[in-house]
């Protein structure tokens, strides 16, 4: 009895392997299926890691880019300028300004030339006179293209100016403003006075940059390549002339 027993479970036991095999497949199967599928998913992981941090760093290095094509591109390089670049830049104000002999004119009508603008009392003081003449001075340096740029006069009180300054006058444009509106758009460089610089403004009226309170003659010329590189990096957009020209009121 002993024996067949023992034969009886040696059977039983050779005769189920089968199934014990095929419980454990399907689990051997799932063990080795779960890291292909995870390797998977990590790679799919990093690459959109990779799109993300790539696009962040776009974005963020965006403002750097631009500012340096403006800086570099647009507008003469920075180490190399005379001019003070004014950021960001002003608008010319939405004011009245008065002509010489009381005629009312919009300032914005002064629009659509590059503008070199010193700003002054009428009795014009010597260094008012020595800022004319490198007005007048720097405009003729242009050659052909002085034409795209106007050299301007804004007095700043109600005084008259000299009849000995007539004809240097007529070759600019002289116009009367209010003091208090001006210094809301045009500001001296810390220390100085609104009439120490001249100040120039792009055809779109943007004041743009402000020349250094010691120019004289001397250092004229540092002024004129500034104007000269403004002048090619504006050519294929600025023509002399201004588009519209609104006519003065009483």
């Amino acid at each position: 009895m002993s024996g067949f027993n023992s034969s009886d479970a040696s059977f039983a036991h050779a005769s189920n392997p089968a199934p014990e095999r095929a419980a454990a497949e399907p689990l051997g199967l799932s063990v080795h299926g779960l890291p292909a599928a995870g390797e998977a998913m990590q790679a799919q992981r990093t690459r959109s890691g990779r799109w993300q941090m790539i696009a962040v760093l776009l974005v963020c290095a965006a403002p750097v880019i631009a500012s340096y094509f403006t800086y570099y591109v647009v507008r003469p390089e920075g180490r190399r300028n005379f001019g003070e670049l004014i950021q960001p830049q002003r608008t010319l104000p939405d004011i009245n300004a008065r002509t010489l002999t009381g005629d009312t004119v919009p300032l914005a009508s002064l629009k659509g030339q590059w503008l070199l603008v010193n700003v002054a009392g009428g009795k014009c003081n010597s260094a008012c006179e020595q800022h004319l003449y490198l007005q007048r001075q720097l405009r003729e340096s242009l050659g052909r293209e002085k034409d795209r740029l106007d050299w301007v006069w804004l007095i700043n009180d109600a005084v008259q100016p000299p009849a000995a300054l007539a004809p240097a006058m007529a070759q600019g444009q002289v116009l009367r403003v209010d003091p208090q509106a001006l210094a809301g758009w045009l500001e001296p460089a810390p220390g100085q006075r609104i009439e120490d610089h001249l100040y120039l403004v792009d055809p779109m009226g943007n004041w743009m940059m402000r020349m250094p309170a010691s120019l004289d003659k001397a250092s004229a010329a540092k002024a004129k390549r500034d104007l000269d590189r403004l002048m090619r990096a504006a050519a294929s957009w600025d023509k002399a002339g201004r588009p519209d020209t609104v006519a003065p009121s009483r």
